[in-house]
């Protein structure tokens, strides 16, 4: 064909060279025209085709390749190709000029088939993530380590390519560079295998909510990569984590805080030892009109009846035998006050008790679980419960231990102002 229109411009009065130079540009532009023509066939009707059908059947999973730009990138091969089949058609064989094109050619095969192949990688992440959505599990680093390793081979086969020499005598220069290698993708080896032992170990998953005050991070794992993890933090700024951090340095994981169910509340009343005592008559009274406390002091007080009678027990003080104290029924009401409260997770660890006293007073411990997790609910949950607790404390004539404020202070320097000057002899 070149030479039939190579003799067709020289029969129109053209030169030799020019000839050659116009049949050489013609068939050119035509085998351009072509593959143009031909890539946007497939571009605009039969990719169009496609991603409608992907978009309208009853399948999600397989939108991931539409986004992903999959089959768009597979188109890339028609031009390629097309170059390939005419390169013959204008070019004269084992010519210099043509035996480049041939492996830019090649090159540009490699380079459409790695795009290609790293957008199926993509989508097969999305797809993992979307099957997987409440699991959280993810292979975001095995898919980041498939993509690195495949543009290694590309560039070994490029390089092939065009020095001509087996891809396998380039491996095994590359082999002899392996303490280089290392050097160099040190950083992504290390997250490959941490990647690995955090999949394998299920230690963190995407959506996980950890701590790791080292790298300041306090929020939810949003992508896991193989060599970062990203944690949106509660006040909506992102930290970047190292990949290997998760398994050299230690953290926080609430998943199972979240998987169990129920929200821990730890929390103490300080209570003033100093308004601590035996209850009396008037005050057992007062406190059998608690409707959660009436079952309670009816059962008590038999109890120690019976126990202050079979000891013979001498009831000419408080101290001898046993006797109720007002912290104690405290305690039992606050127990009772909580067993009844909608937002108590039931099945989980239930807790009143006392710690060692100190110098804050006695600590009166409150260790249950909410039945509501998001964290808002939570703080809402405990913040009502210990509302009612504060409130409730001076009915059974205990007092809650602070430290004296600025006002206190004032009050006692006042008071003894007016003692001065009621006695001013004193």
């Amino acid at each position: 064909m070149s030479h039939s229109l190579q003799q067709q411009f020289l029969d129109l009065g053209f030169s030799a060279d020019t000839a050659s130079l116009l049949s050489t540009g013609v068939i050119l532009a035509g085998i351009l025209l072509v593959a143009l023509v031909a890539t946007l066939l497939v571009k605009q009707i039969l990719l169009r085709i496609l991603s409608a059908w992907i978009h309208r059947n009853r399948y999600q999973w397989d939108d991931a390749l539409v986004k992903n730009k999959v089959f768009s990138k597979l188109t890339w091969f028609v031009p390629v190709l097309i170059f390939s089949l005419s390169i013959d058609s204008f070019l004269p064989m084992d010519t210099t000029t043509a035996i480049l094109s041939k492996r830019i050619i090649l090159c540009l095969f490699v380079l459409v088939s790695v795009l290609s192949f790293n957008s199926l990688l993509s989508a097969i992440n999305d797809i993992f993530r979307h099957l997987r959505k409440r699991s959280g599990a993810t292979i975001q680093s095995y898919v980041d380590a498939a993509k690195i390793i495949s543009w290694v081979i590309a560039a070994i086969f490029i390089a092939s390519i065009f020095t001509g020499k087996s891809p396998w005598g380039i491996l095994s220069i590359l082999g002899g560079l392996t303490a280089v290698t290392m050097l160099v993708f040190k950083d992504t080896i290390l997250g490959f295998v941490a990647s690995i032992q955090l999949s394998a170990t299920n230690m963190v998953r995407v959506g996980d909510w950890i701590e790791m005050p080292q790298y300041g991070a306090d929020g939810d794992v949003i992508q896991m990569s193989i060599n970062t993890v990203r944690v949106q933090n509660w006040d909506k700024t992102v930290t970047t984590i190292p990949t290997y951090a998760l398994v050299s340095s230690s953290f926080k994981n609430w998943r199972g805080m979240s998987d169990s169910g129920g929200r821990r509340i730890k929390r103490c009343l300080l209570i003033d030892t100093g308004s601590i005592r035996f209850c009396d008559a008037e005050m057992l009274e007062r406190f059998n009109r608690f409707d959660l406390l009436h079952d309670y002091l009816q059962d008590k007080k038999k109890e120690i009846e019976a126990y202050n009678r079979s000891h013979q027990v001498s009831n000419n003080t408080t101290v001898n035998g046993r006797r109720q104290t007002n912290i104690g029924v405290f305690r039992a009401y606050v127990k009772a006050y909580l067993a009844q409260h909608p937002n108590i997770h039931r099945d989980m660890t239930f807790l009143v008790r006392q710690l060692p006293p100190k110098e804050h007073g006695l600590p009166l411990e409150i260790y249950v679980f909410s039945n509501d997790q998001v964290w808002a609910n939570y703080e809402a949950i405990q913040a009502d419960i210990f509302d009612h607790l504060l409130a409730a404390a001076p009915e059974f004539d205990l007092h809650i231990f602070q430290n004296p404020s600025s006002r206190d202070i004032r009050l006692l320097a006042a008071g003894l102002t007016g003692q001065n000057q009621q006695n001013p002899h004193d």
